[in-house]
């Protein structure tokens, strides 16, 4: 079945839509197909669809640690933030990949489990998480994640365990597979509630002085080097405050870049680069980038 067939038949696919309306920064050229499936089946179907018509597909989740190109993105564009049921089951918490990762922590929280505190202000998606293996204060995805179901690009449903995810620092093994993440299954312990609500409570509040919450912005930019920490670099190598465009490093937290207002892709990029040229030549250390690029060259 193609893709218009599927839009016949009521799934949510559009044309040429642009991606800044969905990315946290409030960049980023459009895509050719865009579909929201709102379960697994309509999932599939729009991933068969895509392989059948040749053309690239791409998942995004909250679009949160994300900078899409100007020049957008050929194919099919799936969102999954449809699919984003939560259920708490005993000691463990189950969430479809589109649900946030905000709220997977909430949900535990409010049923006296813990292990997923450190999320509790991490903007993007379960699946978002498990493909980053993301992690603040801290915690990490890997700490708490039981298995993961995913959709295999052939249609395939497989389940990976803990192991089978190879995860280690902002990694994980569907950024090399493809697979497309469908739900998350977390093992936590029972605790006491209410100090588990103000343990996230409390990190929520950090999180709000330390960061800049006030501007779009694609969340942490860089890898942390191993014995650096990348905001007093920059802030060292007089980069806190550069701006390039729209795109500025925050003046709250040098690890950020900020859209001031009119920002493109191609100015965050531009910064990006202008930042690790002068990273390695005053400190020879090569940063990499922790936020996901894509999109046409």
């Amino acid at each position: 079945m193609k893709l218009e067939e599927l839009k016949a038949q009521g799934v949510d696919i559009q044309e040429h839509i642009p991606l800044s309306r969905y990315t946290f920064t409030k960049t980023g050229g459009k895509a050719q197909y865009l579909a929201f499936p709102k379960n697994v089946l309509e999932l599939e179907e729009v991933v068969k669809a895509a392989k059948e018509e040749q053309l690239p597909l791409t998942v995004i989740g909250n679009a949160s640690n994300l900078i899409i190109r100007d020049k957008g993105i050929k194919g099919l564009v799936v969102i999954l933030t449809e699919m984003n049921e939560i259920t708490v089951e005993g000691d463990k918490v189950v969430a479809q990949a589109g649900a946030k990762i905000i709220d997977t922590s909430f949900a535990a929280g409010n049923s006296g489990l813990s292990g997923l505190e450190f999320a509790a202000g991490i903007p993007g998606s379960v699946g978002g998480a498990v493909f980053m293996n993301a992690g603040a204060y801290g915690g990490e995805t890997k700490d708490c994640l039981e298995s993961a179901t995913v959709l295999t690009r052939d249609g395939e449903i497989k389940t990976y365990n803990n192991a089978d995810l190879k995860f280690s620092y902002r990694h994980s093994l569907v950024q090399e597979t493809g697979d497309i993440v469908i739900k998350a299954t977390f093992a936590l312990k029972k605790g006491d509630k209410s100090e588990i609500l103000d343990q996230m409570n409390y990190l929520n509040a950090l999180r709000k002085y330390k960061q800049p919450l006030e501007y779009p912005s694609c969340g942490s930019v860089f890898k942390r080097p191993t014995g650096h920490f990348v905001g007093p670099m920059i802030i060292e190598a007089g980069l806190q405050g550069k701006q390039i465009g729209g795109a500025q490093v925050s003046m709250k937290h040098a690890g950020f870049i900020v859209n001031k207002g009119g920002a493109t892709a191609t100015d965050y990029l531009n910064l990006i680069h202008y930042i690790q040229k002068t990273i390695k030549e005053k400190d020879g250390i090569s940063l990499e980038t922790e936020v996901r690029i894509i999109g046409e060259e």
